[in-house]
């Protein structure tokens, strides 16, 4: 089976953002499966299919906001907020993530992506965001600092894929007190 994601039809018409649909899963699982399979970005080490994304998102989509970019008729990125832990304390933290297909990398996708997602997350009432990064990642670690993210720390080997141990750093945003009103 071929995970990677079909090529991109045009690559200089501007993506429309928006929310996720249940048919946009095929393509967010060919985005992920790339992520999955080729790189220590993200954790995961067998491929994820759309029916098990579709039953993630339509569990958690009153809450949590997942938005995608589109290029014509094509999905080619994602940004999701889930639930960084499952006690109630947490209820107002988020954690974030964003994938983007390998054809529209280094286009300012990701940027807008999250900062559409950091906005649905402070409309809907979050205080805290955070952020996992593989390490090292300096295009994510780039991403997070210019969106106001800050470092937090790093837990050292916690992640093993490919035969390697990986660091992950976590980056938080606070959306401060408005939006708690």
């Amino acid at each position: 089976m071929d995970t990677r994601p079909p090529p991109c039809e045009s690559l200089q018409m501007p993506p429309t953002l928006r929310a996720a649909e249940p048919s946009d899963f095929d393509a967010i699982a060919a985005i992920t499966n790339v992520y999955i399979l080729g790189t220590a970005i993200h954790f995961g080490t067998e491929p994820v299919t759309s029916d098990e994304l579709r039953r993630e998102w339509l569990a958690s989509r009153d809450r949590h906001p997942y938005l995608v970019a589109v290029v014509g008729d094509e999905v080619v990125g994602f940004a999701k907020a889930s639930s960084f832990r499952a006690r109630a304390a947490y209820a107002r933290t988020a954690e974030l993530g964003v994938y983007v297909h390998d054809a529209h990398q280094r286009r300012g996708l990701a940027r807008g992506l999250y900062r559409a997602v950091i906005a649905d997350c402070r409309a809907r009432g979050f205080h805290s965001l955070i952020a996992g990064i593989a390490l090292p990642n300096e295009a994510s670690v780039a991403l997070h600092e210019a969106l106001g993210f800050g470092f937090v720390g790093v837990f050292h080997q916690i992640g093993f894929k490919f035969g390697a141990y990986h660091d992950v750093g976590f980056w938080e945003l606070q959306l401060g007190l408005e939006s708690l009103r």
